[in-house]
This record gives structure tokens, C-alpha cells and sequence, in this order.
């Protein structure tokens, strides 16, 4: 008899994910997670760290997971790219997606390959008919084989391609029209790509196609500046949540109710409480606010 998955055994896994604050899990805060029973609403894990089929890491995952919801977050299946999809990858997401029924499976508008070169970064695409076509048949092949809805995260850009023919919102709104795709909003992309491009964040938001929001981000960027003296943001992930992306959270939270919302935090990881504190700064707007019905998982 095969051996029984996390889902099996305990019946609760698999539920959608709160519409609370969550934080990524970091190997180093797990012991420290599993002790005090930490008051967070749900972990995110990459799933790249998880292709092995067992050791420390499976362990350590197995133990979050039977106390708390999961969500999944693909970093490099390079959705975007104009390549095939590695089927290899793909049949590794499944199996995941299998073994721990997360609650929320995500991947990014993005590419990061190129023949058989993988790059350590999230890259932008054109928004044109050709690249469409190409993202939706990819998400379409990632939903059927995995056998679930996906959510297809907002890009952070410093850069704009001079062969795009329509915005992002209008390409986001077209993906999830073809598709089925939920999207994954990352809030602080936003005001990341707004301030690089010199646009509203506000206004952004006001036209995103907010019923197909399965979760939110919320991330800290470094401060730079362009080759002119113009400021530019990069979206770094090394620091607490920035009080002007607090401010567009709220508005987003006011407007629409309560999401699940992860506070992402991957490099110059800090200490659980400092972590922990962001999360509980999030589930505090979140309190307050009506909660959105969430989207559901089934394709």
C-alpha cells in the first residue's frame, strides 16, 4: 500500500486560505513556528525548494502543515518564456500540489529561461497578442496537468518594451478571461512598477480586475535611482513593508474586504518577531474589513 499523503491523514488540509495575514516559511523560524504555536494565518512556501522527494525539508514541511494552511508559490516555471514548458518541473508542481493540497497555487507573469539557461530572476514580458497567446497556453497546460486553478501574480518592472500593444491590465484581464486563471495581487509591484514608470499606483488599482484576486502581496523594495537622477524602486524583499504600500493595502482592504495577504520577506531574513510583527500588522486592517468570498481552488 502506498504511503498515506498529508491530506489523508489530516482531513482539515486542503481548506481555503483565511482571508488573514500570512508569512513565508523560512527554515530557520520553523522550530521556533512549531513551539509557540504561532498566530499567523497561513505559510507560504516556494515550491522550488521542495522538488526533492523527501529529506529535512519534507520533514520540516510536514510538520507546518499539519497545524496550518499552505500556499504554494511557483518561482520558476517561466510561464512567460517562449519555450515549452519543462515537463519535468510541471510534473514536480503536481506532485506538490498532490502531496499537501495547498490551499492556493500562484506562479509569476514572468520568464527565466531561455534554451537550456536558467536565470535567477523574475523577467519581464511584451504585452502583445503574440506573448497572450503564449501565457495562456501555458497557464492553460499548468492548470490541467496540476489539476487546479492558478494564480498568476502582477510582474514589478523597470523597464517597458516598445513592442507592447496594450497595458498590463488590459493583458491581466484578457489572461484570466481565456484561462479561468485567478490572480495573485502584489501590492507593493505595484507601487514598485507605478513609481518606476511614473504612474498612479492609485489609479492602477482602481481598473484591476479585483473578482479574480485570490490573494495579496505585501513586500518591502530598496530606494535607487535611474541613469537621469529619477527615482527607482527595486522590489528587494530585504525589509519591512513600506508605510506607502501600508497606505495602498488599506485602500485596497476598504474598497473590496479581506483577502488572504502574505507579507514576503526573502533576503537579510530577520528574526520571527520582527517577522511575525508585519503579519499582525496586516491581520489588524484585516480585522476590520468584511471578508471577500474566496476563490476557489478547483479549475
Amino acid at each position: 500500500m502506498p504511503p498515506q499523503t498529508i491530506a489523508q491523514t489530516h482531513p482539515r488540509i486542503g481548506a481555503d486560505i483565511p482571508a488573514r495575514a500570512g508569512t513565508g516559511l523560512k527554515p530557520e523560524h520553523a522550530a521556533e513556528i512549531l513551539e509557540t504555536r504561532a498566530n499567523v494565518g497561513f505559510f507560504e512556501v516556494h515550491a522550488e525548494n521542495y522538488m526533492g522527494a523527501g529529506g529535512p525539508p519534507h520533514r520540516q514541511l510536514e510538520a507546518i502543515r499539519r497545524d496550518y494552511p499552505l500556499s504554494l508559490h511557483g518561482v520558476g516555471l517561466s510561464i512567460g518564456g517562449e519555450g515549452p514548458l519543462d515537463k519535468d518541473h510541471l510534473a514536480r508542481l503536481a506532485g506538490l500540489n498532490k502531496r499537501y493540497e495547498p490551499g492556493l497555487f500562484s506562479e509569476h507573469l514572468a520568464w527565466s529561461t531561455h534554451d537550456t539557461a536558467y536565470y535567477n530572476d523574475l523577467l519581464p514580458v511584451p504585452y502583445d497578442e503574440a506573448t497572450l497567446q503564449r501565457v495562456c497556453d501555458h497557464i492553460d497546460e499548468v492548470q490541467e496537468t496540476v489539476g487546479r486553478r492558478m494564480l498568476l501574480e502582477n510582474p514589478s518592472t523597470y523597464v517597458a518594451f516598445e513592442q507592447s500593444t496594450m497595458g498590463e491590465l488590459d493583458f491581466l484581464k484578457e489572461v484570466t478571461r481565456r484561462t479561468g486563471c485567478g490572480l495573485l495581487l502584489d501590492i507593493n509591484n505595484v507601487f514598485v512598477s507605478c513609481t518606476n514608470h511614473q504612474r498612479s499606483a492609485d489609479g492602477y488599482l482602481a481598473e484591476f480586475p479585483m473578482a479574480a484576486v485570490g490573494e495579496l502581496h505585501l513586500g518591502g523594495h530598496a530606494p535607487d535611482t535611474d541613469d537621469d537622477g529619477r527615482p527607482l524602486l527595486i522590489d528587494a524583499h530585504d525589509r519591512e513593508v513600506d508605510q506607502a504600500v501600508w497606505a495602498l493595502y488599506e485602500r485596497v482592504i476598504d474598497t473590496h474586504g479581506a483577502l488572504p495577504t502574505l507579507i514576503e520577506w526573502d533576503n537579510d531574513v530577520p528574526a520571527w518577531p520582527v517577522l511575525m510583527a508585519e503579519a499582525e500588522a496586516a491581520d489588524r486592517i484585516l480585522s476590520r474589513r468584511d471578508v471577500k468570498p474566496a476563490v476557489r481552488r478547483a479549475v
